[in-house]
């Protein structure tokens, strides 16, 4: 990742690793910025200024890793932007106009951006960017969960079909409305063009014929004129010169040799006359002023021209109108038995319908009561004793269906004991979110679609146990997908699989450094964490025990 001023960053360039990655750092340090600067990158929305003081532009750009065969990389494909395994993304913020985005070097707008950073990456905290509060996500997460996902696809599937042939029954209902009066007029009018008789390529050789006939006297007068000129007039022509002039060369090639090719050249240029002259006559024997076929050429075009305009097509388009007519004619009277065919099959269709959403409805419940379980159960071990979590399956009203199914699904969550359990969307605290998020994760990690995921404010108003639970559990997850998490909290970071401590300077400008801790800086951090101001021996030999009992 690559952040160019940005809020209070000058410049930082970042490589994070698989497993976990913990960010700490003093109060105020800057620790959420790469956060900030990553989600506007995945696309969210720029709110007030963010480009560091005194420059006009910020840069941000990452680039991430991808399997073909996942979510992100199918994505790119279907879009025409895969590149190798590797995806950059890449954003440039002005003050004075608008931002623009970029995927693999192509510029793309912000909503692509969004698209794609969805499936790239989860933020945990206070961003836009959770894809857990999205209703469809949470959806696609029972569905992983309970394993029906190819049931599931198999149910779009048969959706599509199904609204297909339903507009298909709406479009022939509706003409069946003024079926008489539609039938009447294509007759009509696939009469007419059938009289025309119309063969395919005709009018081009129509419109040839017609030229050559409506000029037939120019054409009579230009060629008897030129033939005249050639080889026709007795007074003078260019043959008989031609002729004149081999007769008085002939004797002069005697006298100079030189002349010899002249005379070739002028007995070619006669031949050639000659032959200019015998294609003029054919030409001549063949042309015919036939005014009964001129008329008869403006009358068809003329009714062709006709036609045309009536369908508002092109003369050479009518073949196409009446092939189009005949389908239609065909259709509207047959449509009694469209009908009948059409309902028959749209009643089949339903049946297979609702009898798989009915099976996938049952495996989600059972799905529902699992999910809901575990992660209650998970809760409780984060700092949330008498919390719980349940997925709410509603059905729609009216029988109504979806390509999903035909239920809601949502999930809910109660973070204290005696509340009734709300939207996920609406919890109030970016902890208890980032908390419930994390239990989520943790009992769906082995069927994640996403594959990397960031927690902010997930220590927030915990410590002790709980804290070391909370850190254990960010390492678990992060031995299957990449984490990144920022925290307060020493028990946390000490199961980092890689520590990242972010300090700000302040001279000789204000900026921000991320560097990466080795083992001796990393007992110091977390014994800064652990003890304050004041650093103990036995503050540093709690810090390595932590570091030691969280590697095993």
């Amino acid at each position: 990742m690559y952040i160019r001023d940005f809020a209070i960053v000058h410049k930082l360039a970042l490589s994070l690793n698989k497993g976990l990655t913990v960010l700490t750092g003093e109060t105020g340090a800057g620790k959420s910025i790469m956060i900030d600067a990553l989600a506007l990158l995945l696309g969210e929305r720029v709110d007030g200024d963010v480009i560091r003081y005194g420059c006009d532009q910020a840069e941000i750009s990452a680039s991430f890793d991808l399997d073909p065969h996942q979510d992100p990389g199918q994505w790119l494909i279907k879009q025409d932007l895969f590149d190798d395994q590797e995806c950059v993304l890449r954003r440039l913020i002005y003050r004075d106009k608008p931002t623009k985005g970029f995927i693999n070097g192509r510029p793309v707008p912000m909503q692509m951006l969004r698209e794609l950073g969805e499936s790239l990456v989860d933020i945990h905290g206070q961003h836009e960017h959770q894809s857990l509060l999205k209703r469809d996500i949470q959806r696609r997460t029972l569905d992983d969960y309970a394993g029906h996902t190819e049931e599931v696809q198999e149910l779009a599937a048969t959706y599509g079909k199904l609204s297909s042939l339903k507009s298909r029954l709406e479009a022939l209902q509706r003409q069946s409305a003024d079926r008489e009066a539609r039938i009447e007029l294509l007759r009509y009018q696939v009469d007419e063009l059938d009289a025309l008789q119309l063969e395919e390529g005709e009018l081009p050789k129509l419109e040839e014929e017609h030229d050559r006939l409506a000029h037939a006297s120019e054409l009579l007068d230009g060629v008897q004129g030129i033939a005249q000129t050639l080889s026709d007039n007795d007074d003078a022509n260019i043959a008989r010169l031609l002729s004149q002039s081999m007769v008085t060369l002939e004797p002069l090639t005697d006298y100079d040799p030189a002349l010899a090719e002249v005379s070739v050249l002028i007995n070619e240029a006669h031949i050639r006359v000659d032959e200019a002259v015998a294609q003029l006559h054919q030409y001549l024997d063949r042309l015919e002023l036939d005014p009964q076929r001129l008329q008869w050429l403006n009358d068809r075009l003329a009714l062709m021209h006709d036609l045309a305009r009536k369908h508002q097509v092109k003369p050479g388009e009518l073949g196409t109108v009446l092939n189009s007519q005949r389908v239609e004619l065909a259709d509207i009277e047959d449509a009694e038995t469209s009908l009948s065919k059409l309902e028959q099959d749209i009643g089949e269709l339903s049946r297979i319908y609702f009898d798989l959403a009915a099976t996938i409805r049952e495996k989600r419940r059972q799905a529902a009561a699992s999910l809901s379980t575990k992660v209650t159960n998970s809760m409780q071990e984060l700092g949330m004793p008498g919390g719980h979590f349940e997925v709410s399956i509603t059905e729609l009203e009216n029988g109504q269906g979806t390509a999903y199914g035909t239920e809601r699904i949502e999930f809910m969550v109660s973070a204290n004991p005696g509340q009734p359990a709300k939207s996920l969307a609406k919890v109030a605290s970016g902890g208890e979110l980032s908390r419930i998020s994390l239990a989520l994760q943790v009992v769906t990690a082995r069927i994640g679609r996403i594959p990397t995921l960031i927690f902010d404010e997930v220590d927030v108003g915990i410590g002790g146990r709980v804290a070391e639970i909370v850190g254990q559990q960010l390492r678990d997850l992060g031995d299957l997908r990449q984490v990144l998490c920022i925290t307060h909290l020493a028990q946390v970071a000490a199961q980092g699989h890689t520590h990242l401590q972010v300090n700000k300077q302040s001279e000789p400008q204000v900026n921000v450094t991320i560097e990466t801790l080795n083992p001796r800086e990393r007992i110091d951090e977390i014994a800064r964490m652990i003890g304050g101001v004041t650093i103990s021996d036995q503050t540093l030999a709690h810090a390595e025990d932590m570091l030691t009992r969280a590697a095993v």
